[in-house]
């Protein structure tokens, strides 16, 4: 039996899921949710099964096994509860939530009704990463250095920090995650933004600069950096160094430079089809082992972008 699916949320981040399930045969797209009735139509068109304007009306309707959350940021909370309540499985897009206050509140529906969950931190499941995570397994990792230096997202709630979070938390937030994933939790941060090129945009009161300095429970510590004035293109990765070693994660390509020697590999594999087919096979077989981003853990990343935002506002140190 084919594990039936649908979406709350048509834009460009559920249209990729779309995508990657039309590819897997034990998955099958039958509701489509979105607030603006044409792209709702224009998936279920496309895919096959019904559009809805109302999550609950597609909750109550549908003939669902699973539900892919994907909307911006502040969006997030009540439509996961529904979900959960429901006793559908979720994937939700990252990030989780803007508030850490919501996610455990979406965290405690989980726990209390044990369905499937996933987060959309595909990083997590590149090739490159999981050559990394080889690499680092025997060396002791001293210093992180992470950044996203590209543009800013042209739809208008992301230019909104109380909508998007900004930009640590929607777009940077997969570098603090990847960091998570191979180093681990995170103890204290502490953060600097500013608004500095582009005080000419329009409604804009997030951030176009800022550094979050962090020390892990390992005693690691590390540095994330993030902008977004770049129009030229866009720059995004992780450093990871222990002794005599330094592993770049630049997409789903991998750099390894030990003393004489640099070895550059571009791994293949599509890393969003990854994680789309781990969660198809987890909810159809109900053994969630292979899920590289849980709910729980996502709520986590969530934390220490939150904190870093929160140091940057305050000036202080932030403990987790």
């Amino acid at each position: 039996m084919a594990v039936k699916i649908g979406f709350i949320g048509c834009g460009g981040m559920n249209r990729g899921h779309m995508k990657s399930l039309s590819q897997i045969k034990d998955a099958q797209m039958v509701g489509f949710c979105d607030i603006d009735p044409d792209r709702a139509r224009a998936c279920a068109a496309e895919y096959g099964g019904s559009p809805f304007t109302d999550h609950r009306l597609m909750l109550k309707q549908a003939d669902l096994d699973a539900v892919y959350v994907a909307v911006p940021p502040h969006a997030h909370g009540t439509l996961e509860i529904d979900a959960v309540r429901a006793g559908k499985a979720i994937f939700v897009e990252k990030p989780v939530n803007i508030s850490n206050e919501q996610a455990r509140k979406v965290l405690k529906e989980i726990d209390k009704s044990g369905v499937i969950n996933s987060v959309g931190y595909h990083w997590r499941y590149m090739e490159a990463t999981d050559q990394a995570a080889r690499i680092l397994r025997d060396n002791t990792v001293g210093m992180v250095i992470g950044y996203w230096m590209g543009g800013m997202p042209g739809v208008a709630w992301w230019r909104r920090i109380e909508q998007s979070g900004g930009q640590f938390v929607e777009q940077c937030t997969h570098i603090f995650d990847l960091a998570r994933y191979l180093v681990g939790d995170v103890k204290t941060v502490s953060a600097f933004t500013a608004l500095r090129a582009l005080q000419d945009v329009p409604d804009l009161n997030v951030p176009d600069v800022g550094t979050a300095s962090m020390e892990f429970r390992s005693g690691a510590i590390g540095t994330i950096s993030t902008s977004c004035i770049l129009r030229q293109g866009f720059e995004v990765g992780l450093r990871l160094f222990a002794k005599d070693l330094m592993v770049h994660i630049g997409g789903n390509q991998l750099t390894v430079t030990k003393p004489g020697k640099s070895e550059t590999i571009t791994p293949g594999g599509n890393a969003n089809l990854t994680e789309d087919k781990i969660f198809v096979s987890a909810v159809k077989s109900h053994n969630p082992s292979k899920i590289r981003c849980t709910y729980e853990d996502g709520a986590k990343t969530l934390a220490v972008t939150l904190a870093a935002m929160e140091s940057a506002g305050t000036g202080r140190t932030v403990s987790l």
